[in-house]
């Protein structure tokens, strides 16, 4: 469906973000990963998008808190690709503490990656792609963009600003041939969270199963996880023909978390 395009997804040599570009490669698409990691573990993973789905990887060691290394990576993008088409903002950290608590520096950086950066890569990617009538962009928000859970306020803060982000860019460029969307999972099982099942496990003795639907159930009616790869599935429907009057949406994949 997305063959010959190109996409950067941003934080994306794990989790979310690499099932986003395995889904978009599997369509077709070239794509550029991001993030940081074990270079073997990297090279492993952009080697075997293209021999698996037969197109183009290449990988960016852009640190999203850094304008000019983010717009290297775009320009880079485009001289390997002729074109950045897809954008996704996925790159995200997170910290937990009361907001008399929360150390400053953690405020700058979750605020810089989770939100900041999301703002460099569109300013830099959207000129080309209302030149050339097509383009889309997908940011990564979470449920917190739509309510707030204690002790995050950095994060909630990003992801509310990210959906509003969202929804200008959609506004800005309605005629162009460019759709800004927003997609709001709730839990997703990655290897981060599996940790803290298992954490929880190891304090309280009971199964692992039992913290898992414990866990969903503070805030989830459905005590079932969504996985990297629904998500990446909304992403390339995003993506494609049937959504292109799709706009300045945000879609929840949450399980009912914020139906409630």
């Amino acid at each position: 469906m997305l063959k010959g395009k190109s996409a950067v997804v941003t934080g994306s040599t794990s989790g979310i973000g690499l099932a986003v570009a395995r889904a978009f490669a599997k369509e077709g698409a070239n794509v550029t990963i991001n993030g940081f990691g074990d270079k073997a573990a990297i090279e492993k993973e952009r080697s075997g998008l293209e021999k698996e789905f037969g197109v183009k990887a290449i990988y960016s060691g852009a640190d999203m808190t850094k304008p000019a290394e983010i717009a290297e990576m775009i320009k880079g993008t485009e001289q390997a690709f002729g074109a950045v088409d897809v954008l996704i903002n996925n790159a995200g950290i997170q910290f937990v503490a009361k907001v008399e608590d929360f150390p400053i520096e953690k405020w700058d950086a979750v605020i810089a990656i989770n939100l900041s950066a999301a703002f460099h890569t569109t300013r830099i990617a959207i000129p080309g792609m209302k030149a050339r009538k097509w383009g889309r962009i997908i940011n990564i928000a979470s449920a917190h963009g739509l309510v707030a859970s204690g002790e995050k306020v950095a994060y909630v803060a990003a992801k509310h600003g990210i959906i509003g982000l969202t929804k200008v860019v959609a506004i800005e460029a309605a005629n162009d041939g460019v759709t800004c969307n927003a997609i709001c999972p709730g839990w997703v099982l990655t290897p981060l969270v599996q940790q803290q099942i298992d954490a929880r496990a190891k304090q309280t003795g009971k199964p692992a199963a039992d913290e898992s639907k414990a866990l969903l159930a503070e805030k989830q009616p459905m005590l079932q996880f969504s996985t990297p790869e629904s998500i990446g599935a909304l992403a390339v429907f995003l993506a494609g023909d049937a959504a292109a009057t799709i706009t300045g949406s945000a879609y929840s994949i949450d399980g009912g978390w914020t139906a409630q």
